[in-house]
Formats: structure tokens, sequence, C-alpha cells
């Protein structure tokens, strides 16, 4: 049975019943457990289902997803911010770029946070400020009052001299065929000298922005690892951005 019948199929039986094992799934199909675990495994990446011990769960009957505590959360920032939270590791170097959704990541850090920040976004600093265990590094340039960030050649000058694990990215718009674009051509130049030097490379966006395109490009789907929006990652809204290797939280 070719993989998307298969897909078709594990969904189907997962929005009759909320859960599938490997094993159940390998005999209705008629593969081996491991072709159904890689399937498991694809599916969860494009946000479309959870994949737990022994098999998959539905992303709404999911505990720990944080889409399930989302009432409580006042703001989409709020959400996505909240969303980043396990991608962050103790010890961590993170490019963080300019916009409020990236400062909300800020604010739901925990006090015990341990990382280096490098950024270009003003406003972030005070809020990074009250962490101990936080080191920021703020990189140079000619400061927009408007976006409150640092921009110019100083500022992709400066952002080249780093490697990092994280990339955090505000977007300005993100689609199908076009990738990330910016509205800004010096803020889009930033986002390029970041993208450089960074392992891993997570874009956040709200809703609105996704299936839009501004005039300045900055890079590919193809060089984005994680995509992460206020919605659940099973939205059909995401439905254009899956599979193409990117991870949607």
């Amino acid at each position: 049975m070719i993989k998307e019948k298969r897909f078709e199929h594990i969904i189907s039986r997962l929005k009759n019943t909320g859960t599938v094992t490997y094993s159940q799934m390998s005999v209705d199909l008629s593969v081996s457990e491991d072709t159904i675990r890689r399937d498991i495994d694809y599916l969860d990446e494009n946000g479309l289902l959870s994949k737990v011990r022994g098999g998959a769960i539905s992303r709404d009957k999911n505990p720990l997803s944080f889409q399930d505590r989302a009432d409580f959360q006042s703001t989409e920032k709020e959400i996505i911010g909240m969303k980043v939270q396990p991608l962050l590791k103790a010890g961590m170097s993170i490019f963080m770029d300019g916009g409020t959704t990236v400062c909300a990541v800020a604010e739901c850090l925990p006090t015990n946070a341990s990382l280096r920040v490098i950024t270009n976004n003003i406003a972030l600093v005070p809020l990074l400020a009250q962490f101990r265990n936080i080191e920021v590094i703020v990189l140079g340039g000619n400061y927009n009052r408007d976006t409150q960030t640092n921009t110019g050649a100083r500022t992709c000058d400066e952002a080249a001299e780093f490697v990092v694990d994280l990339y955090l990215m505000g977007t300005c718009a993100i689609s199908k065929d076009f990738g990330i674009t910016s509205a800004i051509r010096e803020d889009g130049a930033v986002k390029k000298a970041m993208l450089k030097g960074s392992k891993m490379v997570v874009v956040l966006s709200n809703s609105k922005k996704v299936g839009t395109n501004e005039p300045f490009v900055v890079c590919g789907l193809q060089e984005i690892n994680v995509l992460v929006t206020e919605l659940p990652s099973d939205d059909s809204k995401l439905d254009e951005l899956r599979f193409k290797k990117l991870k949607i939280v």
C-alpha cells in the first residue's frame, strides 16, 4: 500500500478511536511495525497526531499539549511563547531577532533559565535583564525607533561572528511559494545573517501571517526546522506548509 493511503487510514482511525498502536496498524495495513513507526513519526512531525509509546493519539486527546491549556492564555503571542519553551535547553546560545512575539518568548522563560542570547532587539534587553543566568549580547547598528531593533551592515557583520544552537525568528510572512519574506529590507538582511550561523531555525508566526508574503525574500521553507504558531498543529490553515520537512508545533 502506498504511504499516502497508509497516512489516510491512520488519521481516519485516530478520528474514530482517538488512539492507534503500531501492532494494530501493522495488521490493518499488512506492513511491518517499523513502517508504521516511520509513518507515525512523519505525521507527528507534520502536526497531524501525537506520537506516544507504542503508537499515537489524536492531537486533541493529548494531555501534554500546550493547546489544551490555551484557555488560560490571553493572547496569541503568549501561546507561541509557551510553545517555544520545550525547545530551549540550558546552556544554549540563541539568536533572537525583532518583534513582539520574540519578546513574548522571553516573558514566558522560567526564572532559572540559563542561556546566551544574541539579539538586535532592543525591546528584548530589559525583559532578559531580570534573568541572572542569561548572558545578553546586543548587536550594534542603526537603531530603528519604529521596530525597536538595530539593523544595517554593522548588525549583519556582528551576527556573522557567532554560531548558535537555535535561532528564534520573528516572522513578517510565510507561504509555501515564497517561504519567509520581510516587509523591511534591512530586517530581512539581519535575518539572513543570523540564518548563516544557526544550527536550528525556529520560525514564530501568528496565523494571520500564514499564506502571506512581503516584498523581501529571507529564505525558503527548506531552511527552516520548526514552525510555531498559536493554532493547534493540525489546523487546516497550516495544511499548505505540511510535508515540507518542517516540524509544525
